[in-house]
């Protein structure tokens, strides 16, 4: 039986990764797959391919465009998410910040740099015309948990973190939500490193086809909205209006939306060049 590794968040958006692994898809075409959550989110899992922890990781587009460029030896193999990704702004409850514009020049919470939640402070900066150098100031928390610590104890003053999962946060009366940022482009994408994928073609393909199956099916599973409701604490009319605004992917990216996701990144300084779509995609 093959051993294959992947990472992800532990969130809603994987949910039909934990399903096709309770039944045991992967094993009948021996395939012993084990999954990791990486509550850090795309930062943490950019390092664990670099380090070999992981063999595939379902991860933020922009998070893993980046970090190819800057040398990770992993190619994007399939779009996972094809919806943008609502990113929700928050501040701490008791804030004295009520609007977006009074968050220019200060300081953003983020999981790690290269992370998504570092990525769309600059996304958010460039839609509300901040100065990119002097109205962005970072403040490293590695995690959703290390985020609720930081705004409270006012180390940092905003952050950016997929708005349905922070909503039971919000709903606590811990964070409280300013208004969204949604991502410009397809959100999440499955990534696979080079090395294993040269030597494991076949398993990436069986998997990636196991995975298709049940996405593209995702929202017709009976009571779908109430296993994530369970799963995630989350309340039912949320995940409701979640799974409304999401559209999984059983398709490679296409080359016009890596350009326009690299030209964005490129204006904002966020990577150095562009590069070749063949450098970025493999295509199986």
């Amino acid at each position: 039986m093959k051993n294959v590794t992947i990472g992800g968040v532990p969130e809603h958006f994987n949910l039909a990764w934990y399903l096709t692994l309770k039944n045991g898809e992967y094993k009948e075409k021996n395939i012993h797959l084990r999954w990791k959550d990486y509550p850090g989110g795309t930062g943490d899992m950019c390092k664990a391919l670099r380090n070999k922890e992981i063999d595939l990781a379902v991860i933020l587009t922009e998070g893993i465009i980046k970090d190819i460029i800057e040398g990770n030896e992993s190619k994007i193999v399939q779009t996972f998410v094809q919806s943008p990704l609502i990113w929700g702004i928050h501040v701490a409850h008791s804030s004295p910040y009520q609007t977006i514009k009074d968050l220019k020049g200060t300081k953003a919470a983020i999981s790690r740099y290269g992370s998504g939640s570092h990525l769309m402070a600059y996304i958010n900066a460039q839609n509300n015309k901040w100065d990119l150098k002097n109205d962005l100031n970072f403040e490293v928390v590695k995690n959703l948990d290390g985020a609720v610590e930081s705004l409270t104890n006012n180390t940092a003053d905003y952050f950016l973190w997929e708005k349905f999962t922070t909503k039971p946060i919000v709903d606590n009366g811990i964070f409280r939500y300013i208004d969204n940022c949604p991502t410009p482009w397809p959100c999440f994408v499955i990534a696979v490193r080079e090395d294993f994928l040269q030597s494991n073609k076949k398993d990436v393909k069986t998997i990636l086809n196991i995975i298709n199956n049940t996405t593209s099916e995702f929202k017709d599973i009976p009571s779908i909205d109430k296993t994530i409701s369970n799963r995630y604490d989350q309340k039912l009319e949320d995940v409701q209006e979640w799974l409304s605004l999401t559209e999984w992917s059983q398709n490679i990216i296409d080359e016009q939306t890596i350009t326009n996701i690299q030209k964005q990144l490129f204006e904002l300084k966020i990577i150095s060049k562009m590069v070749d779509y063949k450098n970025l995609i493999s295509i199986l």
